[in-house]
């Protein structure tokens, strides 16, 4: 069940504009899969895969990913953007504050601008990561 779990959160979603991917997949399972678009697993293969370890993740690899160097030059020319959830604190009806998850999406060049100890204070969580399949298309 566990395992079950864990394989919800790997998933290739596609529409007119966008490549979704979800946050779980590895950078050898993203190679490895058919069901991801050829030129992206390019991409992943030419420019990413020599810069990291193979078992990380998705959600891993772009929590710790640095403001500088050529993957975010990368990611920002195929207009990558990450989807996550965040801690806030919301209002109630009588006044209460609570802590809520909210969803934001946000482009790399701007995620990439947090630290990793801010988005630990934050409680990011990456959901998915999204891509412009026109920029894929003009890589």
């Amino acid at each position: 069940m566990n395992k079950q779990m864990y394989e919800d959160h790997k998933y290739v979603m596609q529409d007119t504009y966008q490549l979704y991917l979800g946050a779980k997949y590895t950078f050898e399972e993203i190679i490895d899969n058919e069901e991801i678009p050829f030129k992206f697993r390019l991409i992943v293969e030419r420019y990413v895969y020599q810069d990291v370890d193979p078992e990380s993740s998705l959600e891993s690899h772009f929590y710790y990913l640095a403001d500088k160097g050529l993957l975010v030059k990368t990611y920002k020319h195929i207009k990558l953007k990450v989807k996550f959830n965040v801690i806030e604190v919301k209002k109630g009806l009588a006044g209460r504050e609570k802590e809520v998850y909210t969803t934001k999406i946000m482009p790399i060049e701007q995620f990439v601008k947090m630290t990793p100890k801010e988005k630990e204070e934050k409680g990011v969580v990456i959901q998915e990561i999204s891509c412009s399949k026109l920029a894929l298309m003009t890589f």
